[in-house]
């Protein structure tokens, strides 16, 4: 069987199973800081802000590709020394006493990174990607310990390990609560690999798909041991070693990143010129509230075309195409109160970089559109971090939240490129503000 028809079975199983029962997984999620990162810097010399744009965008075209050899392809060498033009807005971050380096937060373009992307003939894996629930058990000097989403005591330079990796490849990673954490007989399932428990016991935990890992020493070096299954997938045990648990972690979600990717992501070919985006619409309850969201879209100046995909009595899902970036599609909806945001994926993820530099959004997207935005320095710390991309430290800009849409929209979703708006209609005379050109 081919790579391509592998794909496509596997893609067919996930809509057969989200037909059958309406119900989309739980654990489907909208990444909203895919293009976002922050990095540590020597300085703000230019020769330091320079090296800063390649290692951020580095970090982004390896978490959009899903794959781990796009830096390797030819050509990307060059992108990585115009990084500077894929930007949308940046900021230095000072040292203080928690971080002991000068740290560059930037986000750069959707759409330009992924046209990047697609002249490098890599493939694009979008913003809406499945939730894994890592059942993580560790056997140290102390036993073994299983990894639950609050970090404590020694398993916390694995939790940190695991969320880096996650966080470095794009890949949302959940843990299971921690009142599982004593629980002998599910150590036991895991070590031996035994899933019908785990999945009992994963059924009210938000996830797409399920993965039992077993860590121990083997020889001189750290051994992981799995299995990965679920929404079509049914991976056979894995194993890997590595010196460390930051390599281990790395290797591990590694292949869980490309194996998605594999299948998620949009090959170079298939990306057009004009990006589209899905906005899905609640309280959309007659054909004059559709008739007046698209003439609201429509008179939006980066709006190409607008078209219906699927319109129920109470919701209807968009397809827009539009010129220019995301961000700045976001910013002229934003304009238009009777478009009101249901997540956070609706805020251009450049506005929280604008807000904390002192910049207004409109700034912002006038900076986005410049071959070199201004810098902006700030003392602002990000919260438990101590230094951005260091051993063991999650990159912060990295969130996700759950995909608000139903049944066979999460399969078409997983396959889009950006991520799903999702707003609530609110017609009332004289609740829109003109949007300008």
């Amino acid at each position: 069987m081919t790579k391509q028809a592998a794909r496509m079975i596997q893609r067919l199983l996930l809509a057969v199973i989200l037909v059958g029962t309406f119900i989309a997984p739980a654990g489907a999620v909208t990444v909203t800081g895919l293009y976002s990162v922050e990095v540590p810097v020597a300085g703000s010399a230019p020769g330091d802000l320079q090296a800063g744009y390649e290692e951020g965008l580095s970090r982004v075209l390896l978490r959009v590709s899903g794959s781990d050899d796009v830096l390797g392809r030819e050509g990307a060498a060059d992108l990585l020394g115009r990084a500077e033009t894929f930007l949308q807005s940046y900021q230095l971050l000072r040292a203080d006493s928690d971080n002991p380096r000068d740290r560059l937060r930037m986000t750069f373009g959707a759409v330009g990174v992924n046209q990047a992307l697609a002249s490098l003939d890599a493939p694009v894996w979008g913003a809406n990607r499945p939730l894994s629930l890592g059942w993580i058990a560790v056997e140290g000097t102390g036993g073994r310990q299983l990894l639950v989403e609050s970090a404590a005591g020694s398993s916390a330079d694995w939790h940190r390990a695991f969320t880096k990796a996650a966080s470095d490849r794009g890949l949302p990673l959940a843990f299971p609560p921690a009142r599982f954490s004593g629980d002998r007989d599910l150590m036991s399932d895991i070590w031996g690999q035994f899933m019908g428990r785990l999945r009992t016991a994963s059924e009210n935990v938000e996830h797409d798909l399920l993965a039992a890992v077993r860590v121990s020493r083997s020889g001189g070096q750290w051994r992981a041991t799995w299995i990965y299954e679920g929404a079509g997938f049914d991976e056979s045990e894995s194993s890997v070693t590595a010196d460390s648990p930051d390599a281990l972690a790395a290797r591990v979600v590694g292949r869980w990143a490309d194996l998605l990717a594999s299948t998620y992501a949009v090959a170079a070919g298939e990306i057009g010129e004009l990006p589209q985006v899905d906005i899905v619409l609640d309280q959309v309850a007659s054909l004059d509230d559709y008739a007046e969201v698209k003439a609201a879209l429509d008179g939006m100046a980066p709006v190409q075309s607008v078209d219906p995909v699927r319109v129920t009595s109470r919701r209807a899902t968009i397809r827009v195409a539009f010129s220019g970036e995301l961000d700045q599609l976001k910013e002229h909806i934003a304009l238009d109160a009777r478009f009101v945001p249901r997540s956070g994926a609706e805020q251009p993820e450049a506005a929280a970089t604008d807000s904390a530099a002192g910049r207004s959004p409109t700034e912002g997207a006038a900076a986005a559109g410049a071959a070199a935005p201004a810098m902006s320095e700030s003392v602002a710390t990000t919260g438990d971090t101590a230094v951005a991309g260091g051993p063991g430290v999650a990159d912060p800009l990295f969130k996700y939240q759950p995909l608000m849409v139903e049944g066979q929209e999460v399969e078409q979703a997983f396959e889009s490129l950006y991520q799903v708006l999702h707003y609530r209609w609110q017609s009332a005379p004289g609740a829109g503000r003109p949007t300008g050109e």
